[in-house]
């Protein structure tokens, strides 16, 4: 049996309990809580027959790493997904469907990965991309945050990403960075062929290298006094925008 996890937040547990309820081992619930929406939420556990335990908030704060579990925290195994970029960007071409991807370069906090997670499942993107040395992993935090995405949204680290953009090229994937300086909007770009976003950290923007590899530079305009968005925000712009020309 593989190693177990910890998934916290009605949301995150909810959906592993909708998609793979075999692999949650054991719920945590604390009972002092008897809204609708704990009740509702024990009757489909009751429904899956998922193993129940009274647990108190201290307790259930320490198991999830968190005070913010809201009376909800799930041990679970992990459920098998696609193992590689490769495999999902075959499947995608014998489905002559268009990749869309984002592609997340030095995004290190976990409640941005769990926002773009979230972001990228909503608006029907394919993975999200990251390199290992610089960015979040996967963790009870970003599982929150990410409102169950986390289960649901391929996420591949690489060793080296500017070769990974380069083999995405490779496979006729048109890769769009996002830049404050570019000379071109978002919104006078195509985006309707295979794609892959590519987003840097706030402030910071891609790695020169990052940069480099991209195809074309595209600008989110800013009317207001703020220079930048969040990158989660920044993804939602970008991926919904895709979405929108793809009809």
């Amino acid at each position: 049996m593989s190693a177990s996890k910890v998934l916290f937040g009605f949301h995150a547990v909810g959906v592993r309990l909708k998609t793979a309820p075999a692999s949650i081992v054991e719920i945590y619930f604390e009972p002092t809580r008897r809204d609708a929406r704990m009740r509702q939420f024990l009757e489909r556990a009751k429904e899956a027959n998922v193993r129940l335990i009274e647990s108190d908030g201290l307790r259930l704060a320490k198991l999830a790493g968190s005070h913010g579990h809201q009376g909800v925290a799930a041990r679970v195994q992990a459920v098998e997904q696609i193992h590689s970029l490769d495999t999902l960007l075959e499947d995608l071409e014998a489905a002559s469907t268009a990749p869309l991807l984002l592609v997340l370069d030095g995004i290190t906090d976990p409640h941005n990965l769990g926002a773009c997670l979230r972001v990228a499942d909503g608006a029907g993107a394919h993975a999200v991309i990251a390199p290992k040395d610089h960015a979040a992993g996967i963790n009870a935090t970003v599982a929150k945050v990410a409102s169950g995405a986390a289960e649901t949204m391929p996420y591949f680290m690489v060793t080296n990403l500017a070769r990974t953009l380069g083999e995405l090229k490779e496979r006729s994937i048109w890769i769009t960075g996002t830049s404050d300086d570019a000379s071109q909007t978002l919104y006078q770009v195509d985006l309707r062929g295979p794609t892959a976003l590519v987003l840097g950290a706030e402030g910071q923007g891609m790695r020169q290298l990052t940069r480099k590899t991209c195809d074309q530079l595209v600008s989110i305009p800013m009317r207001g006094a703020v220079e930048s968005l969040n990158v989660s925000v920044a993804s939602g712009v970008c991926l919904y925008e895709a979405l929108r020309q793809r009809g």
